[in-house]
Protein backbone atom coordinates (compact mmCIF):
# COMPACT_ATOMS: atom_id res chain seq x y z
CA UNK A 1 0.00 0.00 0.00
CA UNK A 2 1.10 3.52 -0.91
CA UNK A 3 1.13 6.67 1.29
CA UNK A 4 -1.46 8.08 -1.38
CA UNK A 5 -3.68 5.03 -0.82
CA UNK A 6 -3.89 5.78 2.83
CA UNK A 7 -4.00 9.47 2.04
CA UNK A 8 -7.47 8.67 -0.05
CA UNK A 9 -9.02 7.37 3.17
CA UNK A 10 -8.00 10.25 4.57
CA UNK A 11 -9.57 12.82 2.59
CA UNK A 12 -12.53 10.80 2.61
CA UNK A 13 -12.32 11.29 6.53
CA UNK A 14 -11.92 14.94 6.55
CA UNK A 15 -12.23 16.38 2.76
CA UNK A 16 -9.33 19.15 2.13
CA UNK A 17 -12.32 21.15 0.58
CA UNK A 18 -13.79 21.68 4.06
CA UNK A 19 -10.52 23.46 5.12
CA UNK A 20 -10.70 26.89 6.24
CA UNK A 21 -8.79 29.43 4.15
CA UNK A 22 -5.80 30.07 6.34
CA UNK A 23 -5.52 26.57 6.94
CA UNK A 24 -2.56 24.56 5.60
CA UNK A 25 -3.71 20.66 5.72
CA UNK A 26 -2.73 17.68 3.39
CA UNK A 27 0.48 16.48 2.52
CA UNK A 28 2.81 18.40 3.97
CA UNK A 29 6.49 16.93 4.04
CA UNK A 30 6.87 13.53 1.58
CA UNK A 31 6.22 11.74 -1.15
CA UNK A 32 3.14 10.35 -1.85
CA UNK A 33 4.09 7.56 -3.84
CA UNK A 34 6.14 5.92 -1.61
CA UNK A 35 5.55 2.65 0.11
CA UNK A 36 3.89 2.87 3.44
CA UNK A 37 5.41 0.63 6.41
CA UNK A 38 3.27 1.95 8.97
CA UNK A 39 1.17 5.01 9.77
CA UNK A 40 1.45 7.17 13.22
CA UNK A 41 -1.01 9.20 14.52
CA UNK A 42 -0.43 11.79 16.56
CA UNK A 43 -1.66 15.34 17.55
CA UNK A 44 1.52 17.50 17.16
CA UNK A 45 4.03 16.20 15.00
CA UNK A 46 6.90 17.66 17.38
CA UNK A 47 10.60 15.99 16.93
CA UNK A 48 9.34 13.50 19.92
CA UNK A 49 7.37 12.41 17.70
CA UNK A 50 9.07 12.02 14.54
CA UNK A 51 11.57 9.95 17.03
CA UNK A 52 8.42 7.65 18.22
CA UNK A 53 7.55 7.39 14.20
CA UNK A 54 11.31 6.02 13.66
CA UNK A 55 11.15 3.85 16.28
CA UNK A 56 7.87 2.03 15.12
CA UNK A 57 9.16 1.82 11.86
CA UNK A 58 6.24 4.16 10.29
CA UNK A 59 6.86 6.16 7.18
CA UNK A 60 3.96 8.81 7.16
CA UNK A 61 2.79 10.77 10.47
CA UNK A 62 -0.90 12.12 10.51
CA UNK A 63 -1.24 14.73 12.92
CA UNK A 64 -4.45 16.83 13.80
CA UNK A 65 -2.28 20.32 13.84
CA UNK A 66 0.16 21.23 10.75
CA UNK A 67 3.78 21.52 12.08
CA UNK A 68 3.52 23.73 8.78
CA UNK A 69 1.17 26.41 9.43
CA UNK A 70 2.84 29.36 8.07
CA UNK A 71 5.07 30.11 4.82
CA UNK A 72 9.12 29.00 5.77
CA UNK A 73 12.08 30.78 4.32
CA UNK A 74 14.96 28.95 5.70
CA UNK A 75 15.25 25.25 7.22
CA UNK A 76 18.27 25.44 9.76
CA UNK A 77 17.18 23.86 12.26
CA UNK A 78 16.66 26.74 14.72
CA UNK A 79 12.89 26.16 15.95
CA UNK A 80 10.92 22.94 16.84
CA UNK A 81 9.00 23.38 13.70
CA UNK A 82 12.35 23.13 11.55
CA UNK A 83 14.13 20.52 13.47
CA UNK A 84 10.82 18.35 12.72
CA UNK A 85 10.96 18.81 9.39
CA UNK A 86 14.51 18.20 9.34
CA UNK A 87 14.37 14.78 10.97
CA UNK A 88 11.25 13.92 9.06
CA UNK A 89 12.90 14.65 5.43
CA UNK A 90 16.15 12.86 6.74
CA UNK A 91 14.47 9.59 7.66
CA UNK A 92 11.83 9.66 4.93
CA UNK A 93 9.03 10.26 6.91
CA UNK A 94 5.74 11.98 5.14
CA UNK A 95 3.53 14.11 7.41
CA UNK A 96 0.02 15.03 6.61
CA UNK A 97 -2.29 17.44 8.27
CA UNK A 98 -6.13 17.54 8.67
CA UNK A 99 -6.85 20.42 11.15
CA UNK A 100 -9.95 22.41 10.21
CA UNK A 101 -10.73 19.69 7.87
CA UNK A 102 -12.14 17.69 10.42
CA UNK A 103 -12.84 20.49 12.57
CA UNK A 104 -15.71 21.50 10.23
CA UNK A 105 -16.67 17.79 9.15
CA UNK A 106 -20.50 17.12 11.14
CA UNK A 107 -18.42 13.90 12.02
CA UNK A 108 -15.47 15.80 12.97
CA UNK A 109 -13.67 17.21 16.26
CA UNK A 110 -17.07 19.07 17.43
CA UNK A 111 -18.95 15.65 17.11
CA UNK A 112 -16.16 13.46 19.09
CA UNK A 113 -16.16 16.40 21.92
CA UNK A 114 -19.85 16.32 21.98
CA UNK A 115 -20.05 12.31 22.29
CA UNK A 116 -17.56 12.97 24.82
CA UNK A 117 -19.97 14.74 26.98
CA UNK A 118 -23.09 12.68 26.59
CA UNK A 119 -24.33 15.59 24.06
CA UNK A 120 -27.70 14.54 21.86
CA UNK A 121 -29.86 16.51 19.07
CA UNK A 122 -26.26 18.36 17.70
CA UNK A 123 -26.54 20.89 15.24
CA UNK A 124 -23.37 23.21 13.72
CA UNK A 125 -22.52 26.05 16.22
CA UNK A 126 -21.06 28.37 12.74
CA UNK A 127 -22.19 26.85 9.29
CA UNK A 128 -20.01 27.20 6.29
CA UNK A 129 -20.34 30.26 4.53
CA UNK A 130 -19.53 31.04 0.48
CA UNK A 131 -19.38 27.23 -0.41
CA UNK A 132 -22.50 26.14 -1.85
CA UNK A 133 -23.09 26.78 -5.73
CA UNK A 134 -26.20 26.28 -8.04
CA UNK A 135 -26.00 24.50 -11.64
CA UNK A 136 -28.78 25.70 -13.99
CA UNK A 137 -29.08 23.82 -17.26
CA UNK A 138 -31.68 22.81 -20.50
CA UNK A 139 -32.11 20.00 -22.25
CA UNK A 140 -34.84 17.92 -24.05
CA UNK A 141 -37.46 15.82 -22.14
CA UNK A 142 -36.09 12.61 -23.28
CA UNK A 143 -32.32 13.55 -21.63
CA UNK A 144 -33.77 14.93 -18.58
CA UNK A 145 -33.28 11.65 -16.36
CA UNK A 146 -30.24 10.93 -17.62
CA UNK A 147 -28.21 14.27 -16.97
CA UNK A 148 -30.54 14.48 -13.44
CA UNK A 149 -29.08 11.38 -12.45
CA UNK A 150 -25.45 11.84 -13.43
CA UNK A 151 -25.81 14.77 -11.30
CA UNK A 152 -26.65 13.41 -8.56
CA UNK A 153 -24.11 10.74 -9.11
CA UNK A 154 -21.70 13.65 -9.05
CA UNK A 155 -22.87 14.43 -5.46
CA UNK A 156 -25.29 17.24 -6.64
CA UNK A 157 -28.75 17.12 -4.84
CA UNK A 158 -28.14 16.93 -1.23
CA UNK A 159 -29.35 19.12 0.94
CA UNK A 160 -28.99 18.46 4.82
CA UNK A 161 -30.60 14.98 5.82
CA UNK A 162 -31.87 15.29 2.22
CA UNK A 163 -30.22 13.58 -1.50
CA UNK A 164 -31.41 13.44 -4.79
CA UNK A 165 -33.15 17.19 -4.46
CA UNK A 166 -33.97 18.93 -7.91
CA UNK A 167 -35.98 21.43 -9.30
CA UNK A 168 -37.57 21.22 -13.10
CA UNK A 169 -39.80 23.45 -15.24
CA UNK A 170 -40.34 23.66 -18.75
CA UNK A 171 -40.07 25.84 -21.31
CA UNK A 172 -39.24 26.50 -25.28
CA UNK A 173 -35.55 26.53 -26.35
CA UNK A 174 -34.53 28.38 -29.52
CA UNK A 175 -30.84 27.86 -31.49
CA UNK A 176 -30.19 27.95 -35.00
CA UNK A 177 -26.62 26.39 -36.17
CA UNK A 178 -23.78 27.59 -38.13
CA UNK A 179 -21.68 25.43 -41.08
CA UNK A 180 -19.74 24.03 -38.16
CA UNK A 181 -23.03 22.98 -36.05
CA UNK A 182 -23.67 19.12 -35.80
CA UNK A 183 -27.28 19.72 -34.28
CA UNK A 184 -28.96 16.60 -32.12
CA UNK A 185 -32.26 18.21 -33.56
CA UNK A 186 -32.80 19.83 -36.47
CA UNK A 187 -30.31 21.22 -39.63
CA UNK A 188 -27.67 23.65 -40.02
CA UNK A 189 -29.11 26.92 -40.35
CA UNK A 190 -32.32 25.98 -39.63
CA UNK A 191 -34.19 28.05 -36.86
CA UNK A 192 -35.04 25.70 -34.26
CA UNK A 193 -37.79 25.51 -31.11
CA UNK A 194 -37.53 22.22 -28.77
CA UNK A 195 -39.70 21.68 -25.37
CA UNK A 196 -37.01 21.78 -22.84
CA UNK A 197 -36.70 20.81 -19.40
CA UNK A 198 -34.52 22.97 -17.16
CA UNK A 199 -32.95 21.29 -14.31
CA UNK A 200 -31.57 23.40 -11.07
CA UNK A 201 -29.46 21.38 -8.07
CA UNK A 202 -27.05 22.75 -5.96
CA UNK A 203 -23.68 21.67 -4.64
CA UNK A 204 -20.48 22.04 -2.86
CA UNK A 205 -18.35 24.54 -4.46
CA UNK A 206 -15.40 22.02 -4.71
CA UNK A 207 -17.33 19.08 -6.94
CA UNK A 208 -17.67 22.05 -9.83
CA UNK A 209 -15.59 20.31 -11.77
CA UNK A 210 -16.93 16.96 -11.13
CA UNK A 211 -20.77 18.18 -11.36
CA UNK A 212 -19.37 19.40 -15.41
CA UNK A 213 -18.06 16.46 -16.28
CA UNK A 214 -20.96 14.51 -15.69
CA UNK A 215 -23.28 17.41 -16.87
CA UNK A 216 -20.68 17.30 -20.17
CA UNK A 217 -20.74 13.37 -20.81
CA UNK A 218 -24.45 12.63 -20.06
CA UNK A 219 -25.98 15.43 -22.46
CA UNK A 220 -27.39 15.05 -25.84
CA UNK A 221 -26.47 18.69 -27.23
CA UNK A 222 -23.24 19.37 -29.03
CA UNK A 223 -23.26 22.49 -27.26
CA UNK A 224 -24.40 22.98 -23.45
CA UNK A 225 -26.36 25.51 -21.98
CA UNK A 226 -25.55 25.71 -18.16
CA UNK A 227 -25.19 28.59 -15.30
CA UNK A 228 -23.61 28.31 -11.91
CA UNK A 229 -24.00 30.82 -9.36
CA UNK A 230 -22.92 31.16 -6.04
CA UNK A 231 -25.39 31.27 -3.07
CA UNK A 232 -25.14 33.08 0.22
CA UNK A 233 -26.18 29.94 1.63
CA UNK A 234 -24.68 29.09 5.02
CA UNK A 235 -24.01 24.75 4.85
CA UNK A 236 -26.01 23.93 7.42
CA UNK A 237 -24.07 19.93 8.25
CA UNK A 238 -20.60 21.54 8.08
CA UNK A 239 -18.89 24.31 9.75
CA UNK A 240 -16.82 24.93 13.06
CA UNK A 241 -18.24 24.02 16.71
CA UNK A 242 -21.42 22.32 17.36
CA UNK A 243 -24.42 23.11 20.07
CA UNK A 244 -25.91 19.90 21.50
CA UNK A 245 -28.24 19.04 24.84
CA UNK A 246 -27.18 16.95 28.13
CA UNK A 247 -29.85 14.33 28.99
CA UNK A 248 -30.43 15.87 32.20
CA UNK A 249 -29.96 19.21 33.82
CA UNK A 250 -26.82 20.08 35.66
CA UNK A 251 -26.11 22.69 38.03
CA UNK A 252 -23.14 24.97 36.73
CA UNK A 253 -20.63 23.22 38.59
CA UNK A 254 -22.11 19.84 37.96
CA UNK A 255 -22.07 20.55 34.53
CA UNK A 256 -18.11 21.56 34.95
CA UNK A 257 -17.06 18.93 37.25
CA UNK A 258 -18.24 16.65 34.57
CA UNK A 259 -16.24 18.98 31.71
CA UNK A 260 -13.23 18.38 33.90
CA UNK A 261 -13.46 14.53 34.56
CA UNK A 262 -14.48 13.98 30.57
CA UNK A 263 -12.20 16.13 29.08
CA UNK A 264 -8.94 15.24 32.15
CA UNK A 265 -8.86 19.67 32.55
CA UNK A 266 -5.79 20.05 34.40
CA UNK A 267 -8.10 23.39 35.26
CA UNK A 268 -11.27 25.37 33.88
CA UNK A 269 -11.30 29.32 33.11
CA UNK A 270 -14.42 30.20 33.20
CA UNK A 271 -16.84 33.85 33.09
CA UNK A 272 -18.67 34.11 36.44
CA UNK A 273 -21.76 31.71 37.20
CA UNK A 274 -25.35 32.53 36.72
CA UNK A 275 -27.00 30.58 39.01
CA UNK A 276 -28.52 28.65 35.99
CA UNK A 277 -29.12 25.33 35.13
CA UNK A 278 -27.09 23.79 32.29
CA UNK A 279 -29.40 22.05 29.39
CA UNK A 280 -27.78 23.48 26.22
CA UNK A 281 -23.98 22.85 25.39
CA UNK A 282 -21.96 24.68 22.55
CA UNK A 283 -18.90 23.75 21.94
CA UNK A 284 -16.00 24.68 19.95
CA UNK A 285 -12.48 22.98 19.66
CA UNK A 286 -9.52 24.91 19.88
CA UNK A 287 -9.36 28.57 19.85
CA UNK A 288 -12.90 29.38 19.72
CA UNK A 289 -13.63 33.40 20.92
CA UNK A 290 -14.53 34.57 18.05
CA UNK A 291 -17.72 32.19 18.09
CA UNK A 292 -18.75 33.47 21.74
CA UNK A 293 -21.50 35.54 20.00
CA UNK A 294 -23.07 31.89 17.85
CA UNK A 295 -23.42 30.05 21.18
CA UNK A 296 -25.16 33.49 22.79
CA UNK A 297 -27.65 33.24 19.65
CA UNK A 298 -28.14 29.42 19.48
CA UNK A 299 -29.37 30.18 22.64
CA UNK A 300 -26.29 28.28 24.44
CA UNK A 301 -26.12 27.92 28.48
CA UNK A 302 -22.99 27.41 28.32
CA UNK A 303 -19.96 27.81 26.06
CA UNK A 304 -16.58 25.53 26.15
CA UNK A 305 -13.88 26.27 24.18
CA UNK A 306 -10.27 26.98 24.54
CA UNK A 307 -7.81 30.30 24.12
CA UNK A 308 -10.07 32.58 25.95
CA UNK A 309 -8.36 36.12 26.82
CA UNK A 310 -9.38 38.33 29.85
CA UNK A 311 -11.43 40.22 27.88
CA UNK A 312 -12.98 37.74 25.95
CA UNK A 313 -14.88 36.90 28.71
CA UNK A 314 -16.73 40.20 29.39
CA UNK A 315 -18.33 38.97 26.37
CA UNK A 316 -20.33 36.35 27.98
CA UNK A 317 -22.92 39.43 29.23
CA UNK A 318 -24.40 37.46 31.74
CA UNK A 319 -25.94 35.42 28.75
CA UNK A 320 -24.33 32.70 29.16
CA UNK A 321 -21.03 30.39 30.74
CA UNK A 322 -17.47 30.89 29.00
CA UNK A 323 -15.67 28.06 29.52
CA UNK A 324 -11.66 27.61 28.53
CA UNK A 325 -11.25 24.05 29.33
CA UNK A 326 -7.65 24.01 27.61
CA UNK A 327 -7.04 23.77 23.71
CA UNK A 328 -5.24 20.87 23.72
CA UNK A 329 -8.35 19.40 26.43
CA UNK A 330 -10.75 20.17 24.02
CA UNK A 331 -9.24 18.63 21.19
CA UNK A 332 -7.93 15.21 23.47
CA UNK A 333 -9.81 12.19 21.80
CA UNK A 334 -9.09 13.86 18.18
CA UNK A 335 -6.38 11.28 17.67
CA UNK A 336 -8.14 8.33 18.48
CA UNK A 337 -10.93 9.33 16.15
CA UNK A 338 -8.63 9.16 13.53
CA UNK A 339 -7.12 5.86 14.06
CA UNK A 340 -10.33 4.01 14.54
CA UNK A 341 -11.55 5.41 11.55
CA UNK A 342 -8.53 4.73 9.58
CA UNK A 343 -8.55 0.68 11.12
CA UNK A 344 -12.77 0.12 9.94
CA UNK A 345 -11.49 1.66 6.44
CA UNK A 346 -8.45 -0.36 6.20
CA UNK A 347 -8.07 -3.45 8.00
CA UNK A 348 -4.71 -4.94 7.21
CA UNK A 349 -2.44 -2.66 8.05
CA UNK A 350 -0.80 -0.99 11.04
CA UNK A 351 -2.18 2.15 12.67
CA UNK A 352 -0.42 3.50 15.70
CA UNK A 353 -1.96 5.77 18.13
CA UNK A 354 1.29 8.18 19.27
CA UNK A 355 2.38 7.64 23.23
CA UNK A 356 3.46 11.40 22.96
CA UNK A 357 1.86 13.52 25.02
CA UNK A 358 2.72 17.11 23.01
CA UNK A 359 0.16 19.17 25.04
CA UNK A 360 2.66 22.30 26.12
CA UNK A 361 1.04 23.71 28.34
CA UNK A 362 1.25 22.16 31.88
CA UNK A 363 -0.37 22.50 35.38
CA UNK A 364 0.41 22.51 39.13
Amino acid sequence: MKIKDIIIVLEEMAPLAYAEDFDNVGLLVGNNDEEATGVLVCHDALESVIDEAITKKCNLVVCFHPILFSGIKKITGKNYVERSIIKAVKNDIAIYAVHTALDNHKNGVNKIFCDALGLTNTKILVPKSNFIQKLVTYTIPENMEKVRNALFDAGAGKIGNYEDCSFTSQGVGTYMGNENSNPEIGERFEFVEAKEIKIEVTFEKHLQSKILKALFNNHIYEEVAYEIYDLQNAHQTIGLGMVGELEKPLTEVEFLELVKNKMQCGGIRHSALLGKSIKKVAVLGGSGSFAIKNAIQAGADVFLTADLKYHNFYESENQIVLADIGHFESERYTKNYIVDYLKEKITNFAFVLSEENTNPVKYL
